[in-house]
C-alpha cells in the first residue's frame, strides 16, 4: 500500500451515524453511517486510485456495527476491494470500562454517576450495566447507575432514581462519542462530564488503528473482512446456552486487547445546572 491512506470512520447508534464525531476528527477521515453511504464511499475513493482503511466506530458494545461492516466490504467489486482494509473496531467494552474509571475519576467521590449511552438491542444495553458495574466496584463511588437515550431508563429517569436513592449531585458520564443533554430535574445537581474521548486521544486510536490494520496486510495480507465478519458471533440469543450445557463449537473473534494503557485525558466536568 502507499504512504498516504484515505480512513474512512464508519458510525452507528453510539455515534449518532456519525453526527458526534463532525468537527472532531480532521479532514483526512471521512465520517458515515454503513450501508449505502460505505459503499459508495469506499467505491468512488478507490476508483480514484486511493488507498482506504476503514475503522468500525464503536467502544465495544455494537458487534453487529463491525459484522456490518465487513458485509458491506465483501459486496465491493473485486478492484474496489483490493485497495481497502477494514481496521479493528476502535474501542472493546475493555477500553470503555478504561475510559469511563478515568472519567468517574475526575468527579467529587461524593457525587452519584450516572453512565448514560444511546440505547441499543438487549444485549448491548445488558453490555452496559455490565461496565457499569465494574466502574463502581474499581472506582471511589458509592451509587453508580445506567441511563439509555432513547431507552428505558431515560437520562432524567435515573437523575431520578439517584435522587431517591439519596444523591444530591449527579455527574453524567458518557459510554458513547454522542454526549447527552442533562435533564433538568428538580432537588438535585446534574453536571457532564463532557465527551468521553478528547479529540487528541481520538485521532491517536485511530491512528493506532489505521496502522495496525496496514501493517497486517502488508505482512499477512490480511484486509480483516474476515476476522470483522465473525465480530458479532458471540453477540445476542444464538450464544446463550441454559445452565450445565457446555459449548461444543469454536467462535471466530477479534484480538482487540492490545491498546489497554489508551485514556480520555485531558476532560473537565461541565456544569449545566
Amino acid at each position: 500500500m502507499s504512504d498516504h491512506c484515505r480512513v474512512i470512520a464508519v458510525c452507528g447508534h453510539e455515534a449518532a451515524y456519525g453526527e458526534a464525531l463532525r468537527g472532531r476528527v480532521g479532514p483526512e477521515v471521512t465520517v458515515v453511517p454503513n450501508g449505502r453511504e460505505l459503499f459508495r464511499t469506499v467505491a468512488g475513493l478507490s476508483r480514484r486510485g486511493e488507498e482506504i482503511c476503514v475503522v468500525p466506530m464503536t467502544l465495544g458494545r455494537d458487534p453487529e456495527l463491525v459484522a456490518d461492516t465487513a458485509r458491506t466490504l465483501r459486496a465491493l467489486p473485486a478492484p474496489e476491494r483490493a485497495r481497502t482494509v477494514l481496521a479493528e473496531p476502535f474501542g472493546t467494552s475493555g477500553h470503555l470500562t478504561a475510559w469511563l474509571r478515568a472519567a468517574a475519576g475526575r468527579a467529587p467521590d461524593t457525587a452519584a454517576l450516572l453512565v448514560t449511552a444511546p440505547a441499543g438491542d438487549p444485549f448491548e444495553d445488558a453490555e452496559l450495566y455490565r461496565v457499569a458495574s465494574l466502574v463502581r466496584r474499581y472506582g471511589g463511588h458509592d451509587l453508580v447507575e445506567v441511563a439509555f437515550t432513547g431507552g428505558d431508563p431515560d437520562p432524567a429517569a435515573g437523575v431520578r432514581r439517584c435522587r431517591l436513592l439519596g444523591a444530591r449531585h449527579v455527574v453524567l458520564l458518557p459510554a458513547a462519542f454522542a454526549e447527552p443533554q442533562a435533564p433538568d430535574v428538580p432537588g438535585i445537581r446534574v453536571e457532564s462530564a463532557g465527551p468521553l474521548i478528547v479529540p487528541a486521544a481520538l485521532a491517536r486510536v485511530l491512528a493506532e488503528r489505521v496502522a495496525d490494520a496496514r501493517r497486517h496486510r502488508s505482512e499477512r495480507g490480511d484486509d480483516g473482512i474476515a476476522a470483522g465478519l465473525t465480530a458479532a458471533e458471540n453477540h445476542g440469543h444464538s450464544h446463550t446456552h441454559p445452565p450445565g450445557e457446555g459449548h461444543g463449537h469454536g467462535h471466530g473473534h477479534l484480538h482487540t486487547h492490545r491498546h489497554p494503557h489508551v485514556h480520555g485525558a485531558g476532560q473537565v466536568i461541565r456544569s449545566t445546572a
